[in-house]
């Protein structure tokens, strides 16, 4: 299931260890809690990811953490639709309300950019349990890396 030179440490100033093979696809840390696109175009996207005991906080629940990555994983392939494959950019801005605890099953992440400016874009998520209750709702602003123009920086 996952690739096994994913457990070594990262390394300053060394080659990414992986090859992501397609713009709208799942990164490693993603791949490895279960997360997989249901589906990503015109800036939605919808990402399921199962319950699994490796999930669990102390009382069982699924933990805030998981949650939240898939979430900020939904909006940013909702993101990828709408930008030029290779764009870089990062979310910089979330805010998380749970309402409602998960505790089995799959969640779906449903996700959908609400504003895009030059270098910001905010979008919100909705994460729905396989009862269709509303457990979390995410909102996030991510910026895109600025473009250096290179006969600039030779003048």
């Amino acid at each position: 299931m996952h690739e096994p030179h994913y457990s070594l440490p990262m390394v300053k100033d060394a080659p990414l260890p992986f090859h992501l093979p397609d713009w709208i696809t799942l990164a490693p840390f993603e791949s490895y809690l279960g997360m997989t696109i249901d589906e990503a175009s015109e800036g939605k996207a919808v990402l399921s990811m199962p319950f699994r005991v490796a999930h669990c906080q102390g009382a069982g629940l699924m933990h805030g953490g998981a949650i939240t990555s898939l979430a900020d994983t939904a909006l940013a392939i909702a993101i990828k639709t709408l930008l030029p494959e290779g764009t870089q950019f990062a979310t910089i801005e979330m805010t998380m309300f749970f309402k409602s605890p998960v505790r089995w099953g799959t969640i779906r992440g449903i996700a959908e950019v609400t504003e895009k400016s030059e270098r910001d874009i905010t979008g919100t998520v909705a994460i729905v349990d396989e009862d269709g209750i509303t457990a979390a709702s995410f909102q996030a602003r991510f910026r895109v890396k600025r473009r250096h123009d290179a006969s600039a920086l030779r003048n």
